[in-house]
């Protein structure tokens, strides 16, 4: 039986990210996934899911060397954040405020992924058991058993026994791993759905991505990197409505697409022809833990959040960067990393903040959903005052980014 120091059920982003950065402290890991991400060419056309990247995300990724990589493939740059119900009431966030040269990267899903798994693939720490799927588990005081299924063809189905101090799960919103564990989870399905659209634009790469709120919900553009071929720029956008409007509009041709974003979408996204669509519904998950003895879950299996500010994925690398702080730093005072009591610090770090972002996602979506004309006149006022406070507006900012000013 192959024995690991942790073992991550999930390759996906967070998963990846959580391998390589208990693997640069030394530890060996084993990852589990079922899919490995398809491979990158500049012909291929933008992937759906994409992530706005924090600054402190990105000083993760680089320090894992996935960074660097994710920059030579595609990324875009914003430095401006814009928001507003009424034009009077338009507030602007500016990467310049905060000291800083930009607030974040767009950037696919599958790109960050990938490149974190190009980092997997040669340290030496890191087995990537890929065409896997847990079957089960058992956890004893010392370490857990898991018993893995080899899926390589329909006819050839293989069990493997490995044994671990430490198991991750990070293996998404229907986590397996805390199922099996028997930990419940608080949340709801939200009255909305949210559909995503890709576009040309006929406005060259932009700097800026902006949200604007409407009583059925709010509508977004985030920028993708430009051609260098073409002087038109591509966006991804993000349509919220009720949950019938999005399928009706999911079941139109992108031509009639096309129309219905020019009708809805304020006017400053300029002209623009679909390129592609999908959609998915809008839930919140916390678990009731994030710790079960030597059990820990990390990313979409511990908290799924309201997307309207796109910090999902940023709580998952946060909560990524406070397990390495946490075992590095029991390491580097001599004490049994993988002890229960010790690995419980990482819940004490990361559930109050996960809490507080998902609450203030929260009110914002109730907020701005409201239909009350006085509630109306009382957000836009918020957001006219907020602009109008530096301090206020700048603290904000710079917590969302992940940076002190």
């Amino acid at each position: 039986m192959e024995r690991y120091d942790c073992v991550v059920i999930g390759g996906g982003m967070v998963g990846a990210a959580s391998a390589l950065s208990l693997a640069q402290l030394g530890l060996k890991v084993a990852v589990v996934e079922k899919v490995a991400p398809k491979y990158f060419s500049v012909e291929q056309a933008f992937d759906l899911r994409v992530s706005a990247l924090s600054l402190s995300t990105e000083h993760l990724l680089r320090q894992l060397n996935a960074w660097q990589q994710i920059q030579q493939w595609r990324s875009c740059c914003y430095r401006r954040l814009g928001v507003w119900e009424q034009e009077i009431a338009y507030t602007e966030f500016n990467a310049k405020d905060i000291n800083q040269d930009h607030l974040g990267h767009i950037v696919e899903n599958r790109l960050i992924q990938l490149s974190l798994w190009q980092q997997i693939n040669e340290h030496p720490k890191v087995t990537l058991y890929c065409s896997n799927v847990l079957a089960s588990f058992e956890q004893f005081p010392e370490a857990v058993e898991l018993n893995l299924t080899s899926v390589e063809t329909d006819e050839n189905v293989s069990q493997i026994k490995i044994k671990t101090k430490l198991l991750i799960a990070a293996d998404g919103a229907n986590s397996q791993v805390r199922q099996l564990a028997g930990i419940g989870v608080t949340g709801w399905d939200y009255k909305q759905a949210a559909m995503l659209i890709n576009v040309e634009t006929q406005l060259p790469q932009q700097d800026i991505t902006w949200q604007q709120f409407y009583e059925t919900g709010p509508v977004a553009m985030l920028p993708l990197s430009g051609s260098s071929e073409s002087a038109n720029g591509y966006a991804s956008l993000v349509w919220y409505h009720k949950k019938d409007e999005i399928k009706r509009l999911s079941a139109l041709s992108n031509s009639a697409l096309t129309e219905a974003v020019h009708k809805s979408f304020p006017k400053r996204l300029g002209e623009i022809k679909v390129i592609d669509k999908g959609a998915f519904v809008l839930t919140r998950r916390h678990a009731n833990q994030y710790q079960q003895q030597r059990i820990l879950l990390l990313g979409d299996a511990a908290h799924t959040i309201n997307p309207m500010a796109g910090q999902g994925v940023n709580l998952g690398f946060k909560d990524v960067k406070a397990l390495q702080t946490v075992i590095a730093t029991a390491i580097g005072n001599g004490e049994s990393w993988h002890a229960p009591e010790v690995l419980g610090q990482y819940e004490n770090i990361r559930r109050k903040d996960n809490l507080l972002m998902m609450s203030t996602m929260d009110a914002l979506y109730c907020t701005f959903s409201h239909p009350s004309s006085l509630v109306r006149s009382i957000r836009n006022a918020g957001l006219f005052v907020a602009n109008k406070v530096p301090f206020v507006k700048n603290k904000a900012l710079a917590y969302a980014c992940g940076v002190s000013i």
